[in-house]
């Protein structure tokens, strides 16, 4: 059966405010729980974050006081969702420990996103993007085992690989070469629309998240790899923020932040296998229906159309966490040359990339490059986790030498 957010009604609003105790539930098992629960929760934070600075950006340029007020009502529910969902990680888990489930989201759900996006250029700025957040992953992976001596694993739990991506330091690339060319707001496909807004969401958190802890560390090595992959993460944003047409009305972003709402809390409550974690979504997913309905209203008393123009009849396929082995490992075997240059893709490093590289760098090493020198040293190896075969780059490296 088809859900349609738009036919549903949800809770009103004003029986959504929740109190200490409503607001005060029991966090995830880290030892237990599923790595993909853990996805889920890091994804809706990022999500539930983007909604809360969107509603205020909109609120500072928003001159009918009327709607003004219905964005603070609405933006203070928002506000307890995203606590709640921030809230369902456990303390005893470590920030590197967090971190690992952050770069899984963005490995798994950038993957997912890309093999879904019906747009030959949006599904190209995915792939592009997830080779990135790929070789993260694995620089964390062997920091984590350097400062707490343990294995990635633990959290990923075999899900997903860990090895080399597009090298984070080559990712330094001139600022303007990060902005992309906008989808058609009269001609994309309303699929689009939500993919882009999914993962601009996750990086914005992700960005966001690395530029305050990163500097709660005592290691030097710690503090230089978050202030390095940190930088890469706001290249991120700026790289998808861009995908969004400009011409879009601020009626209409609304409506879309709520639909896009709907459709992930619907996605992981159909996916969801902790039961109390399922709760949570189903309750939100209650809440955010009347979001739509109120948005959908400012749509069309203030923006004078329907906002069906711009939905999906009914939801899509579940947004789903799921390994992505095979499909990443083909990208690192076509795709991991790849730079930008204006808002295109080239495989040269030219004069732009190159300048970049030297201002960055000056001669000196990466912390993304001295972490695995580091980890050398330790442990006689670097840490990997790989599930069969060899790195799909380094196979192919060895083929070109043997030709």
């Amino acid at each position: 059966m088809t859900f349609n957010p738009l036919e549903q009604r949800g809770i009103p609003l004003d029986r959504q405010i929740r109190n200490w105790s409503e607001l005060n539930i029991e966090p995830i098992d880290p030892d237990r729980a599923d790595p993909y629960t853990r996805c889920r929760i890091i994804t809706m934070n990022g999500i539930e974050t983007e909604a809360i600075f969107f509603s205020h950006n909109f609120a500072r340029v928003c001159p009918q006081l009327e709607a003004k007020q219905q964005l603070a009502e609405i933006r203070y529910v928002e506000a307890q969702q995203q606590r709640v969902v921030n809230w369902l990680l456990p303390g005893q888990s470590s920030v590197l420990e967090t971190v690992l489930g952050y770069e899984q989201v963005a490995t798994d759900l950038t993957s997912w996103v890309a093999r879904m996006e019906p747009d030959p250029y949006l599904r190209q700025a995915y792939e592009f993007g997830v080779l990135e957040d790929f070789d993260h992953l694995y620089r964390y992976a062997n920091l984590y085992e350097m400062l707490e001596h343990r294995k990635a694993e633990k959290i990923v739990d075999n899900l997903t690989e860990v090895m080399p991506g597009r090298p984070t330091f080559m990712q330094h690339r001139d600022p303007v070469d990060n902005v992309r060319d906008p989808y058609d707001r009269n001609r994309v496909d309303p699929i689009s629309r939500l993919h882009a807004l999914t993962i601009m969401s996750a990086e914005q958190q992700t960005m966001n998240f690395y530029m305050n802890v990163g500097p709660m560390y005592m290691e030097p090595i710690a503090r230089q790899l978050y202030q390095e992959i940190g930088l890469i993460e706001e290249a991120h944003v700026t790289h998808y923020e861009s995908l969004f047409d400009p011409g879009e009305t601020w009626w209409e972003r609304l409506v879309l932040h709520e639909y896009n709402e709907c459709y992930l809390y619907h996605s992981f409550m159909e996916t969801e296998s902790d039961r109390k974690v399922k709760a949570v979504w189903e309750l939100h997913l209650n809440m955010e229906l009347e979001h739509l309905r109120l948005a959908c209203d400012m749509m069309r008393k203030h923006d004078g159309r329907e906002p069906e123009s711009i939905l999906p009849r009914s939801l899509p396929s579940p947004v789903t966490f799921e390994p992505n082995k095979e499909f990443l490992r083909n990208l690192l075997a076509t795709q991991v040359d790849l730079t930008t240059l204006g808002t295109g893709y080239v495989r040269d490093a030219h004069e732009r990339f190159q300048r970049m590289q030297e201002r960055v760098h000056d001669a000196q090493k990466a912390p993304s490059e001295v972490v695995i020198d580091r980890h050398r040293e330790m442990f006689g190896r670097e840490y990997r986790l790989q599930t069969d075969g060899e790195h799909p780059v380094e196979s192919l490296r060895e083929a070109r030498v043997k030709s």
